[in-house]
């Protein structure tokens, strides 16, 4: 079921992506080429804007950091659409070959593609596709309870009022 809650951070996400991009494509390195976008910038920005949000100190987000990269981490592999992932897992041009290989992908992705799998598969028995779909089902509850499980971890770190900013930003429930 869709949260509607979580919609601004999407958007805001989807946004924040968009600019990252569009300033990266913008600059060029010493021989004349555009450079390519760099997810693990557009991470680091994020990581330092909840930094100033919550307003901690270097010792403080030592502790926060690290938790809060894995609710973030867990919250993208619940979700999975169409077999690879919020955010695309596909190649550049939108073909259905993803960019990276089985080896690593989350047990929810891993799932997905194999579900995605069995239904392009025209031969597919009702029994396949349940057995896939169940396997995904499986996989994607355990994903809920390991979100669960780093979200109360992060919880206990935290003042109420660092909880609130992080509810309102979606990354806590």
């Amino acid at each position: 079921m869709f949260k509607w809650r979580a919609l601004p951070v999407m958007a805001g996400l989807a946004l924040l992506a968009l600019a990252s991009a569009s300033v990266a494509d913008a600059q060029e390195d010493p021989g004349g080429r555009r450079r390519r976008f760099d997810p693990e910038q557009m991470r680091e920005r994020m990581m330092n804007s909840y930094k100033e949000m919550l307003a901690v100190n270097d010792d403080e987000w030592t502790v926060i950091s690290p938790l809060l990269q894995k609710v973030m981490d867990v919250q993208r592999q619940t979700r999975v659409v169409g077999g690879f992932g919020f955010g695309g897992r596909r190649g550049r041009r939108g073909n259905d070959q993803p960019t990276e290989d089985a080896a690593n992908l989350s047990p929810i992705e891993k799932a997905a593609q194999e579900l995605r799998t069995v239904l392009e598969n025209e031969a597919a028995t009702a029994d396949d596709i349940k057995a896939k779909l169940t396997a995904y089902r499986e996989a994607r509850e355990a994903a809920r309870t390991e979100l669960a499980k780093a979200q109360q971890a992060l919880r206990e770190v935290l003042s109420v009022r660092q909880e609130a900013q992080l509810v309102m930003r979606g990354l806590l429930d």
